[in-house]
């Protein structure tokens, strides 16, 4: 609606975990930076493992409304940043895997 093409927006079916998604942009899709769009309490926790991963990595937190029981979210986050410190040291290899090339767009469910 704001202008961006279809095309730039690519989106990951099989990334089901934030861990896995950054993996999967890095070692799937070949990617080498990324514009991270997510929850402001789970940006930090996104960033931090794209980094980790090699992946340049900017953000931006896409927060429209407040959330009813915000505490349960960090609550959640704080404990899902713990096992992703972990993960990423020892960058484990996602379930689904391969190479994808980030070419026309994102809108299948391939991957």
């Amino acid at each position: 609606k704001e202008g961006l093409p279809e095309k730039a927006i690519f989106m990951d079916y099989a990334g089901y975990s934030t861990y896995e998604s950054m993996y999967r942009a890095k070692n799937t899709f070949g990617v080498k930076k990324a514009f991270i769009v997510t929850q402001e309490f789970h940006l930090g926790r996104a960033l931090y493992i794209a980094r980790a991963l090699g992946i340049d990595a900017y953000g931006v937190a896409a927060d429209r409304r407040p959330y009813r029981n915000i505490w349960y979210n960090y609550a959640r986050e704080y404990l899902a940043r713990v096992k992703d410190f972990f993960t990423a040291i020892v960058k484990p290899k996602p379930a689904k895997s391969g190479k994808i090339p980030v070419a026309g767009g994102g809108n299948t469910l391939e991957g």
